[in-house]
């Protein structure tokens, strides 16, 4: 895999380089701010692009240089990370895209085998969000949506926060010991209590519909 980084964080981004290094990756480049990722990503294939969400050229130029590389390279994968785990980040990353990009926190994938899993997924053409941001937006709603979140049983909670998290059937059906049939049902159950529309089975478009249920009901408390 080619990979692209932009990070302004010298310790960091040189610690980037080894864990791919390390994970049999090509780093094709490696530099501290946006427009210099860009100038990268212009001239060289790149698989995925990594960014630092607050680095030049502005407070926020991570999710900038990402706009900009998703316009000029739409088969570019997207990987923004943070310090923090931010609504108003994903919100602006789901605006950019909900395939091929993943909004991870910098602590959460200091490893080889969390940072080559997310990689390998973006490259798959899946979203992958910060399990902690997915964990905070679902036990929080209120009002309405309180009352239909209330509805789901203890299981169907499970699934709803690793759907947020962009995980497939059987990611799910791993990480809770079920069957793929067993999560199957517990999505359906879940899109006809909580009233949302789309194909349960297309996984960014699920993402897409449990975020958005999330984010009204937080907006209804």
């Amino acid at each position: 895999m080619r990979v692209a980084i932009a990070e302004d964080g010298a310790l960091f981004r040189e610690g980037l380089v080894l864990l791919l290094q390390a994970a049999g990756h090509e780093v094709v480049g490696c530099v501290d701010d946006g427009d210099k990722l860009l100038a990268i990503v212009a001239t060289e294939p790149v698989d995925v692009a990594v960014l630092d969400i607050r680095m030049h050229p502005e407070p926020d130029g991570g999710l900038t240089t990402a706009e900009r590389i998703r316009a000029m390279r739409p088969q570019t994968g997207l990987l923004l990370l943070s310090h923090y785990a931010e609504t108003h980040y994903l919100m602006r990353i789901l605006a950019i895209g909900t395939e091929r990009i993943g909004y991870r926190l910098k602590e959460r994938i200091a490893g080889v085998q969390v940072l080559g899993d997310t990689l390998d997924r973006i490259v798959a053409g899946e979203i992958v969000i910060e399990p902690a941001l997915a964990k905070r937006l679902v036990p929080t709603p209120s009002g309405e949506a309180a009352g239909a979140l209330g509805t789901l049983t203890e299981r169907e909670q499970s699934v709803l926060r690793l759907m947020a998290e962009g995980r497939t059937n059987n990611a799910i059906a791993s990480e809770l010991f079920v069957s793929a049939k067993a999560v199957e049902k517990h999505v359906a159950a879940i899109f006809t209590k909580l009233g949302l529309s789309g194909d349960p089975s297309v996984d960014h478009r699920r993402v897409l519909a449990v975020l958005a249920y999330l984010r009204a009901s937080r907006v209804a408390g």
